[in-house]
């Protein structure tokens, strides 16, 4: 079952080879990320790389 997440992230670019479908917007500074993982373990991924995480929801 995938799943659907959106985050604000401070970045300047990001890419994870366990993730079906990235969106990302520099100018939004946001993700959005489809995958069968939990939103939990996305989020402890976006963080484990040093990114501030300014808030997050599930969209589907």
């Amino acid at each position: 079952m995938s799943h659907q997440y959106h985050f604000d992230v401070k970045m300047t670019c990001g890419d994870n080879p366990e993730i079906s479908n990235l969106d990302v917007s520099l100018e939004k500074q946001s993700v959005d990320v489809t995958t069968s993982l939990s939103y939990d373990d996305v989020l402890a991924t976006i963080k484990k790389t040093g990114k501030e995480v300014l808030g997050g929801k599930v969209i589907q």
